[in-house]
């Protein structure tokens, strides 16, 4: 098993990212944005970004990505101002071999050096993977919407 190494999203990377989410997105039957030049602004120079990470292989195949922004006053989920908002997108092939931890230990990191004390992670309610996910690194359900649970990790 190769080693995944995580660091910092580049411009470069974009189009990598890009494809590991149209390829979740198609698995989840979604239309949310999946561009190269939407994971460009969404996720590597969004304004609000505290960090966002790609976790490579021993040839530096990008294997996944995590995003974590910070809530500003007005914000898509309705969260307080300060919470970070957590995405995390991995390739179906490298499930299983510790890429969403490694990532999220990045995440950490960034959410405790920006004084984040709360982090979001709102997840489709059919995406038992993800569901399973955040629970296994510590993230606890909060709330429920239509179609999505709202889960948390808290920082202490």
């Amino acid at each position: 098993m190769t080693q995944v190494t995580v660091r910092e999203a580049l411009a470069e990377d974009a189009a990598a990212m890009s494809q590991i989410l149209r390829d979740i997105l198609s698995v989840w039957k979604s239309e949310r944005p999946s561009s190269v030049a939407h994971v460009s602004t969404h996720y590597v120079n969004h304004p609000d970004r505290l960090r966002c990470s790609v976790a490579v292989d021993d040839d530096g195949e990008i294997l996944g990505f995590q995003s974590l922004k910070r809530a500003t006053e007005v914000n898509a989920y309705g969260l307080p101002e300060g919470w970070g908002i957590i995405g995390t997108y991995v390739n179906a092939k490298a499930a299983g071999r510790g890429v969403g931890k490694a990532l999220f230990a990045s995440s950490l990191d960034a959410a405790r050096e920006a004084n984040v004390t709360e982090i979001d992670a709102t997840i489709g309610a059919a995406n038992e993977s993800g569901l399973a996910f955040y629970d296994a690194i510590g993230f606890h359900t909060y709330q429920s919407k239509p179609g999505a649970v709202c889960k948390k990790y808290t920082l202490a």
